[in-house]
């Protein structure tokens, strides 16, 4: 094999752990994004915030407030 191949693979493997690092890192980060939102959608909810209202500073339909709203606190 020539050292250009090798070399080329090294750094192509590298590169794939650290995408495959960020996907990761993107997934936790997502994870944690959306108990937030819930949360935050339950607080708001619970404080008289109209639905629409917080549908609407989500950027969410307001169904998804509902479902969110509907679900067991995790």
């Amino acid at each position: 094999m020539s050292p250009k191949i090798v070399s080329e693979w090294d750094r192509t493997q590298r590169e794939v752990r650290k995408a495959a690092k960020r996907r990761a890192k993107a997934a936790e980060d997502h994870r944690k994004a959306t108990s937030d939102l819930h949360d935050f959608i339950r607080a708001a909810r619970a404080a008289g915030v109209p639905i629409t209202q917080i549908a609407s500073e989500a950027g969410i339909s307001r169904q998804a407030v509902y479902d969110v709203l509907a679900a067991r606190p995790s």
